[in-house]
């Protein structure tokens, strides 16, 4: 089992980054495909990156070249580096973990989920 939780929403500029940290406690992230989705006001959740065990990184179109996600082994941890952050980046984040290396952009991929970090980016 995982637990999740994410860290390190808060208010920026646009243009501006954030890194917003998964932390694992139970398995090591390691053995696990970890995706991050985000959720605005009003809207559906969607899938914005994700890293198979393997380290095979997807990113969605509307965050690639902005986006960028990583992951520490000795930390049991898994980032996502936002730079350049528009308005429309505004939503609440949250990572999760899956068994699946395919299909890893569809929530029911994962069957772990954190509980969220707000992201506002907003002049």
């Amino acid at each position: 089992q995982v637990q999740l939780v994410e860290s390190g929403g808060g208010l920026v500029q646009p243009g501006g980054s954030l890194r917003l940290t998964c932390g694992s406690s139970g398995d090591t992230v390691y053995y696990y495909t970890i995706g991050w989705f985000r959720q605005s006001p009003g809207k559906e959740r969607e899938w914005v990156s994700c890293m198979a065990s393997t380290g095979l990184i997807k990113d969605a179109e509307t965050v690639k070249g902005r986006f960028t996600i990583s992951r520490d082994n000795a930390k049991n941890t898994v980032y996502l580096q936002m730079n350049s952050l528009k308005p429309e980046d505004t939503a609440v984040y949250y990572c999760a973990a899956g068994t699946r290396s395919y299909e890893m952009e569809l929530q029911r991929s994962y069957d772990y989920w954190g509980q969220g970090t707000q992201v506002t980016v907003s002049s």
